[in-house]
């Protein structure tokens, strides 16, 4: 049963777990979006377009499915899948990258109509959702104290601000750490705006082309790696963090909104799964029942993101690395310390755990499918090797 709504549940820390969200999702990969509409052959003014377009898109989703849910439902680019497109798309017209965007989105919106995603992640035992996530999750809290070593006075700064509002106003923690950080960046001169103005683009309809080339030898790898590398861990990490929310009406409708938009450049909204941690922290309040609210402020952002497009991503970028690898792991502090206690606190799942977590922390990518889906698997296949009974002792 869904918790009620309430206005009440809207909190400036939520209000901050969200700007943190959106602003880690846009500095980590917004230039991994810009390669991709370049390989595909768009323009400038196409690029910004796209960039408006998927901001407008993941703050609809956002903002709708997590008030609807009462769960912290945020939706993301596939940051593997424009990794792909990266690699594929050069050379290919710019019509039929739109086709294969349209085509992955409909075969994402046919595995939410017909269950079959659902059907698979219900067989995931918790343990392994946990490691994973945890996994995905250790390289920003590893990130967080390794740029100590780029930054010191600005990253120490930010870690005993951390520590002392974790002591003595826990709900504040993030607000007053980044705060700090802003601050002392400020101070030091490590604030570098773009001269270039803030403005809205447009986004440009662009008619599909399909080709049976495109669509096998591009759709079909950009359908597999957004799937397997995107929403199996959004919807993983939902679900380590106790949130029973629907499998399916969420592939459908995240399907559904990228078939819609892909002409205009959103070639895909998925599960987030690093951002919506952010979300699901205790800072965020300490019911999880209330957290909702942290998602849907950050759909709120991502809506203004839209509405200037490329521009964003200039704003984002005029802040120092430090800062941004800082703030992102001090805010899934507590999600990596609660996923690792999930995932080994069942004895007979734990060995099966511990390889899931470490297979998706090594970060290895084979047949083009990111580390988290190699760990999910060879976690399983662990898992159910070792529930086989025993062999006859002689």
């Amino acid at each position: 049963m869904r918790p009620p709504f309430s206005f009440r549940h809207l909190t400036f820390p939520a209000l901050t777990a969200g700007f943190v969200a959106v602003l880690v999702g846009y500095t980590s990969s917004a230039a991994i979006i810009f390669q991709a509409a370049h390989a595909a052959g768009a323009s400038e003014l196409q690029t910004g377009g796209w960039l408006s377009m998927l901001g407008i898109a993941m703050g609809l989703t956002s903002l709708s499915l997590s008030l609807y849910y009462r769960a912290p439902v945020l939706t993301a680019w596939s940051t593997p899948g424009a990794a792909l497109l990266v690699t594929s798309l050069p050379g290919t017209p710019i019509a039929e990258a739109i086709g294969v965007f349209m085509f992955a989105s409909g075969l994402i919106f046919l595995c939410g109509v017909t269950g079959l995603f659902a059907r698979l992640m219900h067989y995931i035992p918790q343990a392994l959702s946990a490691a994973m996530l945890a996994g995905i999750l250790l390289r920003f809290g590893l990130d967080a104290f390794g740029a100590l070593q780029l930054d010191f006075p600005l990253v120490g700064s930010m870690c005993l601000a951390y520590l002392l509002c974790k002591r003595y106003l826990p709900r504040y923690a993030i607000v007053l750490t980044l705060i700090t950080g802003l601050l002392v960046a400020g101070v030091c001169g490590e604030i570098h705006f773009s001269p270039q103005p803030v403005t809205f683009t447009l986004p440009q309809f662009i008619a599909p082309h399909f080709t049976l080339s495109t669509l096998v030898g591009i759709g079909i790898p950009f359908f597999v790696v957004t799937m397997a590398s995107q929403n199996a861990p959004g919807i993983a990490t939902l679900k380590a963090a106790g949130y029973q929310v629907p499998v399916s009406p969420l592939m459908s409708w995240t399907g559904f909104v990228s078939l819609l938009l892909s002409p205009f450049g959103g070639f895909s909204v998925c599960i987030a799964a690093i951002t919506a941690a952010i979300c699901m922290g205790q800072e965020v309040d300490p019911d999880p029942k209330k957290r909702y609210w942290g998602a849907a402020c950050a759909g709120f952002f991502y809506l203004l993101a839209g509405i200037f497009g490329g521009a964003i991503g200039q704003l984002f970028s005029a802040l120092p690395p430090a800062l941004i690898h800082t703030i992102a792991g001090l805010a899934l502090l507590g999600t990596i310390a609660g996923s690792l206690q999930r995932a080994l606190a069942t004895e007979k799942q734990r060995e099966a755990a511990v390889i899931t977590f470490l297979i998706t922390a090594s970060g290895v990518s084979l047949l083009g499918v990111g580390a988290a889906f190699w760990g999910l698997l060879g976690g399983a296949l662990a898992h159910l090797i070792f529930s086989l009974p025993p062999g006859e002792k002689e």
